[in-house]
């Protein structure tokens, strides 16, 4: 049975099919924060792009950085009104060189970390679990949260997620983290 402390619940699986792993394995903002409290080994990957990273904020207690999907300011995509977003070709080995330097092994609990838990990070968590990996969970209201139903700001992500939790966050990303492409 995965690991959950006493104190921490586990998220209900999310509605959205994007948003589904195949582990099954899904925690609040603040449920990770209390995993993480509570076993110094687990890992937290973010994998946002570092655009992103740079103009939302970036959770202190991240170990890996490394973007599954990179905006691409050659093009434009029509329908999201905004430059297009391009799978990292090299993701899966990055990742691993990374999970290999922090002494990953199958067993690590990990817990992945994208903007609003489901088209990133729960992806990565499928790749994670067809390596072999049995402990990963995705977080289901990333780090920016769920966006505003009412109101001026209607839209806007503002409710939960790790930066609306109160937990730790700086503008200011660690270089020993932070992505930087191998090539």
């Amino acid at each position: 049975m995965p690991f959950m402390s006493q104190t921490v619940q586990s998220a209900p699986m999310p509605e959205k099919t994007t948003a589904q792993t195949k582990l099954g394995l899904y925690v609040t903002a603040q449920e990770a924060w209390a995993m993480m409290q509570s076993d110094d080994s687990v890992l937290l990957i973010d994998v946002r792009d570092p655009v992103e990273a740079k103009f939302t904020g970036f959770a202190t207690p991240t170990d890996i950085h490394v973007p599954f999907m990179i905006a691409d300011s050659s093009e434009w995509n029509v329908k999201r009104e905004s430059w297009a977003m391009k799978k990292n070709p090299d993701f899966m080995a990055e990742l691993n060189r990374r999970l290999a330097e922090q002494g990953a092994t199958l067993e690590t609990k990990i817990i992945v970390m994208c903007r609003s838990g489901s088209t990133r990070s729960a992806p990565v968590v499928d790749l994670l679990a067809d390596q072999g990996y049995q402990q990963v969970w995705t977080i289901v209201d990333g780090f920016e949260g769920t966006t505003l139903k009412v109101g001026d700001s209607k839209g806007v992500r503002a409710v939960d997620g790790w930066r609306n939790s109160g937990l730790p966050w700086s503008y200011k990303v660690n270089a020993s983290v932070a992505w930087k492409p191998l090539r």
